[in-house]
């Protein structure tokens, strides 16, 4: 052998030396499927949708794993499943097409529209899931199980709910309009008021409540010491805590129009126009709102309102100048900012805010739900959630960060035992009103005025729970009273102190009552029942929601 023939054949050798080192790891990389992305909601819902369009009839739905961060999409193959994990989501092959469970909730629809019950679609489970509430008995419920019982147990589950469905619009009169939202923020826990210290002084400040007096918002003496004034705007955040207001009316407030009370989903704009959603069964209860009971200040007319079948409306300001935040009352003096509308998803983590009961947080459940509440009240459309909600929540926001996603509609249960509770998709509503989130909004109203706001009691909070008294919502856009008695909060603005001799001093508007170990602060100018007081009893606490 030569030389030159020496150095070709070793050469070769090397290189068949090289392949065989490479060979099983370039067959090891394209047999092992790629990592799932770890995904915002956002992001992950985008990319569903991408997905959803490249599957076709393969596709059967999707979740977020949302401990993971995962998106997880239903094939019907397993071929597709490759195509799901190589663009970064979690495959799962199921059996029901999402032809056919849609084509079975229209068979509920059709053989089943029983009151008291509700379904929707679960990808979780690939099923379509129903709820029948505690008034389903009888007659509804074979009506039910004849129904479910052709469709066959691998396409419908049946479930009970313990509460009832209805709809989640309250009674004006005595309602705790955002001073019930302090059932978040400034909440009395345990028998122990917010502020309590023997013959001390303690900040009485509402959590989610509305504006405070103008002027002076009158003191009320507990224990014989402490004042419980705020001045104009006052409507401090958390227990004792000063915080940041919004100038006007945002996601979760307290609207009045007739005798119901509602809550303000979302500002919008429409053309330009300031305006804003709430529920469809809202806008029917009454043409105008406004932001106090007494109906000194109104808000707006509406201009669409669609229930049943589906369950949003739209209230246009008269103030054609008004710039209303965009943005969600988190019950405790500070808001969230909303810049946009999104798609719901199941898995999504969602919070609520609401009039009633201030804000809560749960998880998507369910998409395209429909629920019977009776009366021929049907919704179709629905997301499904496990979020609290109570009587005069509806119209409230339902929202993810900064991204807008339901309008309150009804539900079932409490803030106390839980329940269900249905939203009308934000996206739905825009698109048939041909309004925009997030253009033309305010900014960040001026502080909430925490200002002095002190009572005194001896031993007992400005809303002891089981405790004296009630603390009462005053002011401007406020036109409602806190609840008082076990659990109670503080009300918004307007603070007023809980129990004691002696009488509230004379503010706009305000009285003070009460006797030893009790006692009420009426507040505020254009308050429900301002000027007027509520005598307690010791030991008693008076509800007025």
């Amino acid at each position: 052998m030569n030389k030159r023939t020496g150095v070709m054949v070793g050469a070769a050798a090397a290189a068949i030396g090289a392949a065989a080192i490479l060979l099983p790891n370039a067959n090891a990389s394209t047999d092992q499927p790629a990592a799932p992305k770890t995904l915002s909601a956002h992001s992950a819902t985008q990319l569903a949708a991408s997905l959803k369009a490249d599957l076709g009839d393969n596709g059967a739905g999707w979740y977020l794993d949302s401990a993971k961060g995962h998106l997880v999409m239903n094939v019907l193959s397993e071929e597709a499943a490759k195509s799901v994990t190589a663009k970064g989501a979690v495959a799962k092959v199921v059996h029901n097409s999402m032809t056919a469970l849609k084509a079975g909730a229209k068979t509920l629809r059709d053989s089943a529209s029983v009151p008291g019950t509700a379904w929707s679609i679960d990808p979780k489970t690939n099923k379509i899931v129903v709820l029948a509430d505690r008034t389903v008995t009888g007659a509804k419920m074979a009506t039910l199980n004849k129904a479910t019982g052709g469709m066959g147990a691998g396409m419908v589950t049946v479930k009970r709910s313990q509460g009832e469905f209805k709809r989640y619009d309250g009674g004006n009169a005595g309602s705790a309009a955002g001073g019930a939202a302090g059932a978040n923020g400034g909440q009395a826990a345990g028998g122990a008021g917010n502020a309590a210290g023997a013959g001390g002084a303690g900040d009485a400040a509402g959590g989610g409540g509305a504006a405070g007096g103008a002027g002076g918002a009158g003191d009320a003496a507990a224990g014989g010491a402490g004042d419980a004034a705020g001045g104009a705007g006052d409507g401090a955040g958390g227990a004792g805590d000063g915080g940041q207001k919004a100038a006007g009316p945002v996601g979760g407030s307290a609207i009045f129009g007739g005798n119901a009370r509602c809550s303000l989903g979302f500002n919008v704009t429409v053309k330009g126009a300031p305006a804003f959603l709430t529920a469809g069964h809202c806008g029917n209860d009454s043409k105008t709102w406004t932001a106090d009971q007494g109906g000194s200040q109104p808000l707006g007319t509406v201009s669409d309102s669609q229930f049943p079948k589906t369950d949003f409306a739209l209230v246009t300001y008269d103030d054609t100048a008004a710039k209303p935040q965009s943005a969600v009352d988190l019950g405790n003096g500070s808001t969230q900012e909303i810049t946009k509308a999104a798609e719901a998803a199941v898995g999504m983590k969602v919070q609520r805010s609401g009039s009633t009961t201030g804000l809560h947080d749960g998880t998507v459940t369910g998409l395209d739900a429909t629920v019977n509440y009776g009366n021929g009240d049907i919704v179709n459309g629905l997301i499904q959630t496990d979020v609290c909600a109570e009587p005069g929540d509806s119209g409230g926001a339902m929202f993810s960060d900064d991204s807008a996603v339901g309008l309150t509609s009804g539900g079932s249960g409490d803030c106390t035992a839980g329940g269900e509770t249905f939203f009308q998709p934000v996206t739905d509503a825009l698109k048939a009103t041909g309004a925009e989130i997030g253009a033309g909004g305010g900014g960040a109203g001026g502080a909430g005025d925490a200002g002095g706001g002190d009572a005194a009691a001896g031993g007992a909070g400005d809303a002891a729970a089981g405790g004296a008294g009630d603390a009462a919502a005053g002011g401007a856009g406020a036109g409602d009273a806190a609840a008082g008695g076990a659990g109670a909060g503080d009300a918004g603005a307007g603070d007023a102190a809980a129990g004691g001799a002696g009488a509230g001093d004379a503010g706009a508007g305000d009285a003070g009552a009460g006797s030893a170990g009790a006692g009420d602060a009426g507040a505020g100018a254009g308050d429900a029942g301002a000027g007027a007081q509520d005598p307690g009893a010791a030991g008693s606490g008076d509800s007025l929601n």
